[in-house]
């Protein structure tokens, strides 16, 4: 299956001077999540990827790479940004990283 291979393809890095994660084919920026680390907390105000490689898995892994490595360094976070809200949504093993603020009346608290 193309989809399957071109995913076995990416690389997820984290660009700290970009502040944001990358995801790569080879030397190709197929897409971004941004976030802002502050003290114990870290936002992503957004998650883009290209459109040509749209809806081959890569913003999910992305958003995974970046949860997965707040809960690495022990951080709250706050997803500014619809498409991590609704990934969370869609994966509530990540809901205690969400801030107490952002869960109970804050941008993730519907």
């Amino acid at each position: 299956m193309p989809t399957a291979a071109t995913n076995r393809q990416v690389t997820i890095t984290d660009a700290p001077a970009h502040g944001r994660f990358e995801a790569r084919i080879g030397a190709t920026l197929t897409g971004f999540a941004d976030y802002v680390r502050d003290d114990d907390l870290v936002t992503y105000p957004r998650v883009v990827v290209s459109r040509p490689f749209r809806g081959r898995g890569i913003g999910d892994r992305l958003v995974r790479t970046a949860l997965d490595d707040a809960r690495r360094r022990g951080l709250r976070i706050r997803p500014a940004c619809s498409f991590v809200e609704q990934w969370i949504v869609m994966h509530p093993e990540y809901r205690d990283l969400v801030a107490e603020e952002a869960r109970d009346g804050g941008e993730a608290g519907g």
